[in-house]
C-alpha cells in the first residue's frame, strides 16, 4: 500500500486526530526505531525506512502513541 493511501486510511479511521497529530506519532514511533525498537511488523526492516515503518504500524493498529488514547481500534 502507497504512503499517502496508509495515511488517507489512518485519517479516515480516527477522526479525532488530525494530520500534523499524526506526523508527530509517526516522529516519536520512527524515533523509537531507530533507536531499535524491534518492528511489531514481519518484514524486512533493512528495506523499508523507519518512517515508513513507523506508519505502516500505525495504520495496523500496532502501535498506540500516548496521547491519542480516544484512538479505538
Amino acid at each position: 500500500m502507497k504512503i499517502e493511501e496508509l495515511t488517507a486510511k489512518i485519517l479516515i479511521d480516527n477522526p479525532n486526530i488530525d494530520r500534523y497529530q499524526l506526523a508527530i506519532a509517526v516522529s516519536t514511533r520512527c524515533d523509537e526505531l531507530e533507536n531499535g525498537a524491534q518492528s511489531k511488523l514481519s518484514v524486512n526492516t533493512s528495506i523499508i525506512k523507519s518512517a515508513d515503518l513507523a506508519l505502516m504500524e500505525i495504520a495496523e493498529g500496532l502501535v498506540v502513541i500516548k496521547g491519542f488514547a480516544d484512538i479505538e481500534k
